[in-house]
């Protein structure tokens, strides 16, 4: 596999907060680690193959990390919910 540039976004204490990391696969658990180790809460590991307990989505979340969203680098940001990951998010109106 080839590393690639992924855009993480999140909230600390409803401040947004975004940074750029370079890994070979991502997925929300490794998103909300790295969220975490952005914030200051998570171990950030001094080298690439030490292992370390991963900060979980509940723990980032008694820090205050919320909202934890990631996507390749270089594709847009989706600013508006969408009904996949927000269950309160309404439809669009249709145009007549």
């Amino acid at each position: 596999m080839n590393p690639q540039l992924y855009v993480i976004e999140y909230r600390l204490h409803g401040k947004p907060a975004s940074f750029i990391i370079r890994l070979e696969k991502m997925d929300n658990a490794i998103a909300w680690h790295w969220a975490s180790c952005d914030a200051g809460v998570g171990i950030i590991p001094k080298f690439g193959r030490q292992q370390i307990k991963q900060v979980s989505k509940p723990m980032a979340e008694r820090y205050g990390i919320t909202e934890v969203k990631w996507r390749l680098a270089g594709q847009p940001s989706r600013s508006a919910p969408s009904r996949d990951t927000d269950p309160e998010a309404s439809p669009e109106p249709a145009q007549p």
